[in-house]
């Protein structure tokens, strides 16, 4: 059977390289650790955790990349969130900074997993600019570029004019540039470290969604719909912004936001004059972002979030296609090719999650739009200390309690109430 028939429409869909067809699992089996997530996260560890020589079972509820890690922008920015001081006055300067370190080399990670496995993903490594639209944003930025520039980073510091020319568009008021960022295919990427994993030894199985999971006698029994049965000695669960009810709190601890995103057919190379000449990936400095780039292909894709519920039809998207009007005039009315959406799992502190609620469960998730590399990185952190004493050191996180967002409907509701007051403002021109 065909697995591209079990992937929603996307741009990725369509123009990653086909994968192998998995099995789903049907008889029973032992294993040293079962990971529950067919995403970055979970591949990242699982190819981690097999070249460790630890038997490894993958399972995936639907097919591989199937969840946000085969249905986002490919934006492969490092760090997190918050900005190396501010990460340092919070957690202290030790931990602090040791979050900075880590996190500041996700990027790497991932592109150094593309070489080492040669990964067919239409890879570029050309930069990340975060431009700003008011001066109160440009002056975030300001400061978030001096301090990587501190710590060492060789960053470029873009103003109105030089950002103009950078973007093509006349939108912003100054820029940063980070050159340790790039772009992607995420499916292909997330299909390309599927290979690698098992390569190394890790079996994966798709159509295979969990059911329940049990302690028994210091191991666990991990049940997949249909009556099949693993018994592990660890699971690692990342399903992210997909979390059901496996572990109680889980799916409530995170707001599974959908961003939206669309892509234009190839553009000529009048059109495409003077757009992102320098093949640099952007997301701005708004509180509701947009992101956008080009693909090898030379279409202009185009994300931001949207509503909450799964995409209807073309207008739960115009609000993106009308960005590009504004941003870029001439390509008001181009054809778009691609429109599709994927879950993204926000958190309330803005920083990913890694929870051990029971001896031999490790959960991770809540990458608050910056997956590719934060899930990336984490999962093969994970998947070389887990069972180790020296987990919790390896980690650039504090491994914390599963913590249910206080009134989790209503903050929902906030959140996509937020979401389409800025859909229906005319935003961009403030």
């Amino acid at each position: 059977m065909d697995e591209l028939q079990h992937m929603p429409p996307s741009l990725w869909a369509d123009t990653a390289p086909a994968a192998p067809a998995r099995p789903a699992l049907t008889e029973s089996r032992r294993a040293d650790v079962v990971v529950i997530g067919g995403g970055f996260t979970g591949l990242s560890a699982a190819l981690a955790l097999a070249e460790r020589g630890i038997d490894t079972v993958l399972l995936e509820a639907n097919a591989i990349g199937w969840g946000a890690s085969g249905r986002n922008g490919g934006q492969v920015i490092p760090g997190l969130k918050y900005d190396p001081e501010t990460l340092r006055q919070r957690y202290g300067q030790e931990r602090g900074q040791k979050m900075v370190e880590l996190t500041g080399r996700n990027a790497d990670v991932v592109f150094e997993l593309i070489q080492r496995h040669g990964i067919d993903c239409e890879a570029s490594r050309n930069g990340w600019i975060q431009p700003a639209a008011t001066h109160a944003s440009l002056k975030v930025i300001e400061a978030r570029a001096r301090q990587w520039a501190d710590h060492g980073v060789d960053v470029s510091w873009l103003d109105r004019a030089a950002c103009a020319e950078r973007l093509g568009s006349e939108a912003y008021l100054g820029a940063w540039l980070d050159p340790r960022a790039g772009g992607l295919n995420p499916l292909a990427y997330a299909r390309g470290l599927a290979t690698a994993a098992e390569a190394a030894g890790a079996r994966l199985f798709e159509r295979s969604p969990v059911q329940g999971l049990d302690a028994q006698s210091g191991r666990w029994v991990v049940e997949v719909q249909g009556g099949a049965r693993i018994d592990a000695g660890q699971v690692l669960l990342c399903t992210n912004g997909y979390s059901g009810g496996l572990q109680p709190g889980l799916a409530r601890s995170v707001i599974a936001a959908n961003s939206y995103q669309i892509a234009t057919r190839p553009l000529t190379d009048t059109e495409a004059q003077g757009i992102l000449p320098g093949g640099e990936v952007v997301s701005d400095a708004r509180k509701l972002l947009l992101y956008f780039r080009r693909d090898a292909s030379g279409r202009l894709l185009m994300g931001g979030r949207g509503p909450f519920h799964e995409p209807r039809g073309e207008p739960d998207f115009r609000h993106l296609q009308r960005a590009i009007g504004k941003l870029y005039p001439a390509l008001k009315n181009v054809e778009i090719g691609y429109r599709w959406a994927g879950r993204v799992a926000l958190t309330r502190d803005a920083l990913p999650h890694v929870h051990q609620p029971a001896a031999g469960l490790t959960v991770a998730l809540g990458y608050n739009g910056r997956g590719v590399a934060m899930g990336t990185h984490l999962g093969k952190l994970i998947g070389e200390h887990l069972g180790n004493a020296s987990l919790h050191d390896a980690l650039p996180l504090p491994i914390t309690p599963i913590q249910p967002i206080p009134l989790h409907g209503l903050q929902r509701l906030y959140v996509g109430a937020v979401v389409n007051y800025y859909r229906a403002r005319d935003w961009l021109e403030r």
